[in-house]
């Protein structure tokens, strides 16, 4: 039972601590004032999940732009062809989010936000345009703005080319 409840992360130092919540922070404040300043939406509540991973561990593959973005198009692309297909049932809400794993997946682009994405692709979105205001404008914004961020702090972000 143990097994279920111990903590295989190490502890972070301090430091990290803070500069994950600060660039998580001020990502989304950004995203919600480019909101604001351009009446289109930009930002969505996978972003919130995004960077967790953007800022909390920034060196894994699953962080990383192509997947972020690619990730987060693919599954919105899928929720909103569902969406547009066979609306109105949980089972075809349950089966987007399915596909965009699996699409994630054979694509490599694996970014776990991005079957919330799927979700609101199919159950909220009205148009097309989900895909470019929020899906695609957001989540590279949120690269771009991680990228700076951990170029200030020192950060490898994001990885480089093996």
């Amino acid at each position: 039972m143990e097994r279920f409840f111990y903590r295989h992360q190490p502890m972070p130092k301090l430091r990290i601590v803070l500069f994950a919540g600060l660039g998580s922070a001020i990502s989304i404040a950004l995203l919600g004032l480019f909101t604001d300043m351009s009446n289109y939406a930009i930002l969505m509540a996978p972003f919130g999940a995004s960077c967790v991973l953007k800022f909390a561990v920034p060196a894994s593959p699953l962080s990383q732009p192509a997947n972020v973005v690619g990730g987060h198009l693919i599954s919105a692309l899928l929720g909103l062809l569902l969406h547009f297909t066979m609306p109105g049932h949980f089972a075809v809400a349950g089966l987007a989010v399915g596909l965009a794993v699996m699409g994630m997946m054979f694509m490599r682009i694996v970014h776990p936000p991005a079957g919330a994405t799927a979700l609101v692709g199919y159950s909220v979105a009205t148009s097309w345009s989900f895909l470019l205001f929020p899906v695609l404008t957001g989540s590279a914004l949120l690269v771009l703005i991680a990228a700076i961020f951990h170029k200030l702090n020192g950060t490898v972000y994001p990885l480089p080319r093996p």
